[in-house]
């Protein structure tokens, strides 16, 4: 009876797109994000081999120059926009963690699948988690988990203090809101912080600006003994030139 009352409740209560709020085809009832807006994402690809943005015409990648050599790869699903930043902001702040799987979805189509990894999700500070009664990454995580048959470790790396969100700060002033900010537990076996091939430790997150956030949870994670990194995000903010070819 289950999929016949799943198929009648979808019928007379269609999903409406979180992004745009029209309702998702039907051949797809039980999609979160309608075709249109789907079409609109643009998927990042290409440019950097280590982090994936876009290089300048001269000398190396910018974005990740200054990150902890220990952060060995970073790779994101799209760019920051109008429906992303819908998907996220219902994802953050309104409880709709089941975006988690979608987005999921959408970074694998990206994302180099990995294996022997841990996805360890990046940790909010106890008054934020407190608040919002759960973390945003750890859905996008157990999303990915699903995909990649990868285990969640969600309490190897924590947040030692509160931080001001990296939102409202000038790009200067994140690397020093975050610094030292987490605390990571060692690997729990010789060779499992390994150098060379996949990364021991996936992190997830939902949004990547200047990286700071992180190669902070990166550096605490070397700390601790692990030696190869990588991340995955669902969105990642335009370079200032693809946001002036979007503008005009």
């Amino acid at each position: 009876m289950a999929a016949p009352l799943r198929a009648l409740e979808r019928l007379l209560l269609p999903n409406a797109c979180v992004a745009c709020e029209r309702l998702v085809e039907p051949r797809r009832p039980d999609e979160l994000i309608c075709g249109p807006c789907r079409a609109r994402f643009r998927f990042v690809s290409g440019g950097c081999t280590r982090c994936h943005q876009p290089l300048p015409p001269v000398g190396p990648c910018r974005l990740c120059a200054t990150w902890p050599l220990v952060l060995t790869r970073v790779c994101s699903a799209v760019w920051l926009g109008p429906e992303s930043r819908e998907i996220i902001h219902h994802l953050k702040y309104e409880g709709y963690t089941a975006l988690g799987a979608t987005i999921a979805a959408l970074i694998v189509r990206t994302a180099p699948r990995l294996t022997g990894a841990l996805l360890v999700p990046i940790p909010l500070s106890a008054t934020r988690m407190k608040t919002r009664g759960y973390n945003q990454a750890a859905a996008i995580a157990h999303g990915l988990a699903a995909r990649w048959r990868l285990p969640v470790a969600q309490r190897l790396l924590n947040r030692t203090r509160d931080t001001k969100s990296q939102t409202a700060l000038p790009p200067e002033e994140r690397v020093a809101n975050v610094a030292g900010a987490f605390a990571a537990l060692p690997p729990p076996r010789p060779g499992r912080g390994r150098s060379g091939g996949d990364p021991a430790v996936i992190l997830v997150d939902d949004v990547l600006t200047t990286g700071a956030t992180l190669a902070a949870a990166a550096d605490a994670l070397a700390a601790a003994g692990w030696r190869d990194v990588g991340a995955v995000t669902f969105a990642r903010a335009l370079p200032y030139a693809l946001r002036a070819t979007q503008a005009s």
